[in-house]
């Protein structure tokens, strides 16, 4: 509405200054010009026309301010719904029409304590229809690893969601231990509510981050101050500044001095989802194929089947089975996450069947502190969901 009154006005104002300047030729016309009359006149003239010009240069500027703003716009509206594509990159005559993403409400037992066994196995059963088309092909369709959805790769490249480099993630990983992860699940924003979504971008916002952009060390470290301090009211730490500069880091494991924005997203998704949501609200978002994964993880490292694990032990699974390998460790040579114990035959594992992780060292008071079954839900659940995107990044930095 103020940009509309505003062109109005221009109008306006163009048109009074044009009847002027029509009066003002007509008086010359009809008064006697002398020299100074007439050199005064050409001033006026002149004075009035450059008005005149300038308002027509104001009212032509007018609409370029309005399709700046909408492009401004459309990128917000793309992060509210969780889309991350711009639409003018698909030719939409041979694609698919996108789903709607429809995001998650609190329910009023979302914070009581889930029931997880880790006695009571969880069947996996897989959709048998492709999740676009619909259409059952057996063998040609390719599961997620995270949700029961299965996919064709050709109506995930028609979705425009399959370009050259996954089309080989999807085919050869979909099938092994590490697996893949549809557009739902690879896209962490998608667990935020709406309300959550609003907060994060109020953020962004008062932060002057550009969405869809990259983002360097430097601007990335100025976020997080900006953050610290509208939160905590004080300047952030310097033990602080070092754990951002090293989630940095991270979210950039080919060093190319920039996150990208999907990166940079699925990490503050994640971190605003630790803050405002308790940890038994978080378990509710693990999927079973998730909570298998995690059962066998305890298992594997509950030796004597007492139920009870070492602090240094679940240490070492948020550092080794909840992360991210890089892409060298890979004997498939693709960008992946892997949740779960490492076993010799998995495509992440070693020669002689250990993990190519670095084992930290335990501490006597980590040693001393046992951690049951729910408690190691309770302590990795953040770190098993940041797991989820297929890219290389590390979203959540384990502490050290």
């Amino acid at each position: 509405m103020g940009v509309l009154m505003s062109r109005r006005q221009t109008v306006e104002r163009v048109q009074k200054v044009s009847l002027a300047v029509s009066a003002f030729k007509d008086g010359l016309r009809e008064q006697p010009s002398t020299r100074r009359r007439a050199e005064a006149g050409t001033a006026r003239q002149g004075t009035l026309e450059q008005e005149v010009q300038e308002g027509d240069d104001e009212a032509l500027a007018g609409p370029s301010q309005p399709e700046e703003s909408s492009a401004s716009k459309a990128a917000w509206e793309r992060l509210r719904d969780g889309r991350g594509v711009e639409p003018e990159e698909f030719d939409r005559a041979n694609r698919f029409t996108p789903p709607a993403f429809i995001r998650p409400k609190r329910e009023l037992h979302d914070d009581e304590p889930p029931d997880i066994s880790l006695e009571q196995r969880e069947q996996i059963v897989n959709d048998e229809m492709c999740e676009i088309c619909e259409v059952w092909t057996a063998e040609s369709l390719f599961p997620c690893r995270i949700c029961h959805r299965v996919y064709h790769d050709g109506c995930l490249r028609r979705m425009g969601y399959l370009q050259k480099d996954s089309a080989v993630e999807v085919t050869e990983t979909a099938h092994t231990e590490t697996g893949w992860s549809c557009y739902y699940c690879d896209n962490l924003n998608l667990l935020l509510t709406e309300e959550e979504m609003y907060s994060l971008m109020e953020t962004l916002k008062n932060c002057k981050i550009i969405p869809e952009s990259c983002l360097t060390l430097d601007d990335f470290l100025h976020y997080k101050h900006q953050v610290h301090k509208q939160q905590f009211e004080k300047t952030m730490p310097e033990a602080k500044e070092e754990q951002a500069a090293l989630q940095f880091n991270a979210l950039d494991p080919d060093k190319k001095g920039h996150i990208e924005w999907q990166d940079f997203l699925s990490h503050e998704s994640i971190q605003l989802l630790q803050k405002i949501r308790p940890q038994n609200a978080l378990l509710r978002l693990l999927t079973p194929k998730e909570r298998e994964r995690a059962r066998a993880a305890f298992l594997a490292l509950d030796q004597d089947n007492d139920g009870f694990i070492g602090e240094g032990e679940c240490r070492q699974a948020r550092h080794t089975w909840f992360r991210k390998h890089q892409k060298e460790m890979l004997s498939c040579n693709v960008s992946i996450s892997h949740v779960g114990p490492i076993s010799e035959g998995s495509p992440a594992s070693s020669r002689n069947g250990k993990s190519p992780e670095k084992i930290l060292p335990a501490t006597k008071q980590e040693e001393t502190r046992s951690i049951d079954w729910p408690g190691f839900l309770r302590e990795n659940v953040a770190y098993i969901l940041a797991a989820r995107p297929n890219s290389a990044a590390l979203h959540l930095q384990p502490l050290a």
